[in-house]
């Protein structure tokens, strides 16, 4: 059960992000990815035990890296997170005619379509990397409602005006430990439903599969969803690009998968094949992924903690 928190607090902290939202909005956001790609960087190295758990990280994901490779994706990670925080802060002055210019759909007919079209549902899943905010804008980039699995914010106040940023073009989003029947009707009625893939869960909550060749604690509900429903499963990444100035959002082929009568091992694959395809696009793109997250906190029973 959450800390019981104070009103004051509670008003504290929305002033705060209110302000630090609006300042960051304000500016062009040409010069507001600028700043907060440096904003990210300054914070952090204020913040030595996030630098400490993002290089914990590395050495079990990718110990062949030099310290010097280490020290540059720790530093792209936070400078990726000063970036996607200075492209929420456009949500509010955000217009449709703007999406075009302000992402870039890449697997949209091949893909997307043909799975939408089968009536059964669209589960896309991606990870906290480059900007998984964006997600909120797909609803008027498809033309189609989108509906986006979250974790409510302790804050109410500040939950209540992130919420307002998130679903000002048309997305529904979902509470995350509330929802359960909720989403089995958005993929029943062929709807599409975002989640994310790449958070440690407690083992009750999930199962171990393999990421970077540890196992990793890993939610369930993508496959118990998907195997329910016979929704498509589809990969969706916001990766930034600087040559373009823009995110670009990599739709691609759904995952395959199958019921084969035993549950308890079609849900592992199935699970393990949405892994895979994270890790991928984390060795593609480091210095986008979040590192400062504890992915290997939980361990199987008998294994030493790794943090």
């Amino acid at each position: 059960m959450p800390k019981k928190r104070s009103k004051l607090q509670n008003q504290s902290e929305l002033i705060a992000v209110r302000s630090l939202i609006g300042a960051i909005g304000a500016l062009p956001l040409e010069t507001s990815m600028r700043f907060g790609k440096a904003l990210g960087k300054y914070i952090g190295s204020r913040f030595p035990k996030l630098q400490k758990t993002a290089r914990r990280n590395l050495e079990i994901a990718l110990p062949e890296l030099s310290e010097a490779e280490k020290t540059r994706i720790v530093r792209g990670t936070f400078e990726s997170l000063g970036r996607h925080l200075a492209f929420v802060s456009h949500f509010k002055r955000f217009q449709h005619q703007d999406f075009k210019n302000l992402i870039e759909l890449v697997g949209r007919e091949e893909n997307f379509d043909p799975e939408y079209a089968r009536g059964k549902g669209v589960l896309f899943f991606t990870g906290h990397f480059g900007s998984w905010e964006v997600y909120n804008l797909l609803a008027p980039a498809f033309g189609i409602g989108m509906n986006i699995l979250v974790r409510r914010i302790d804050n109410v106040l500040v939950e209540n005006y992130i919420e307002t940023l998130r679903t000002r073009f048309g997305s529904v989003t979902l509470d995350k430990t509330k929802s359960a029947r909720k989403m089995f009707r958005v993929l029943e009625n062929g709807e599409l439903l975002g989640m994310m893939a790449d958070l440690n869960v407690q083992e009750k909550e999930g199962i171990f599969v393999d990421f970077f060749g540890t196992p990793a604690s890993t939610t369930t509900s993508i496959a118990k969803l998907a195997l329910k429903t016979g929704a498509s499963v589809m990969p969706a990444f916001a990766v930034w690009d600087d040559a373009k100035g823009k995110y670009v959002i990599y739709l691609e082929p759904p995952i395959e998968y199958e019921k084969t009568g035993n549950a308890e091992e079609d849900i592992r694959k199935l699970t393990q094949s949405v892994t895979d395809v994270v890790e991928k696009f984390v060795r593609r793109y480091p210095e986008q992924w979040l590192w400062i997250h504890k992915r290997w906190n939980t361990r199987p029973k008998g294994e030493p903690e790794l943090y």
